[in-house]
Protein backbone atom coordinates (compact mmCIF):
# COMPACT_ATOMS: atom_id res chain seq x y z
CA UNK A 1 0.00 0.00 0.00
CA UNK A 2 2.96 2.38 0.78
CA UNK A 3 4.75 1.48 -2.75
CA UNK A 4 0.59 2.39 -4.29
CA UNK A 5 0.35 5.81 -2.56
CA UNK A 6 3.85 6.43 -3.10
CA UNK A 7 3.65 6.12 -7.18
CA UNK A 8 -0.01 7.55 -6.89
CA UNK A 9 1.70 11.50 -5.36
CA UNK A 10 4.33 11.08 -7.37
CA UNK A 11 4.77 8.78 -10.15
CA UNK A 12 8.90 8.89 -11.27
CA UNK A 13 9.91 8.75 -7.32
CA UNK A 14 13.78 8.19 -7.12
CA UNK A 15 15.57 5.17 -5.24
CA UNK A 16 16.05 7.72 -2.10
CA UNK A 17 11.89 8.26 -2.27
CA UNK A 18 11.31 4.80 -2.64
CA UNK A 19 13.04 3.54 0.52
CA UNK A 20 11.36 6.57 2.56
CA UNK A 21 8.09 5.92 1.35
CA UNK A 22 8.67 2.14 2.66
CA UNK A 23 11.05 2.77 5.97
CA UNK A 24 8.01 1.68 8.33
CA UNK A 25 7.45 -1.36 6.99
CA UNK A 26 9.07 -4.48 8.02
CA UNK A 27 10.75 -6.34 5.68
CA UNK A 28 13.56 -9.18 6.47
CA UNK A 29 14.76 -9.23 2.82
CA UNK A 30 18.40 -7.37 1.93
CA UNK A 31 18.10 -4.13 2.48
CA UNK A 32 14.61 -3.60 0.39
CA UNK A 33 16.70 -4.48 -3.12
CA UNK A 34 14.25 -5.89 -4.63
CA UNK A 35 11.11 -3.95 -3.18
CA UNK A 36 12.41 -0.72 -4.84
CA UNK A 37 13.31 -2.39 -7.87
CA UNK A 38 9.64 -3.72 -7.89
CA UNK A 39 8.57 -0.43 -7.66
CA UNK A 40 11.04 1.35 -9.74
CA UNK A 41 9.49 -1.42 -12.49
CA UNK A 42 5.80 -0.61 -11.84
CA UNK A 43 6.50 3.10 -12.29
CA UNK A 44 7.38 2.44 -15.93
CA UNK A 45 4.21 0.79 -16.35
CA UNK A 46 1.97 3.15 -15.06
Amino acid sequence: MSSWQLLERNPKPSEDEIRHAIEGNFCRCTGYHNIVKAVQDAATKL
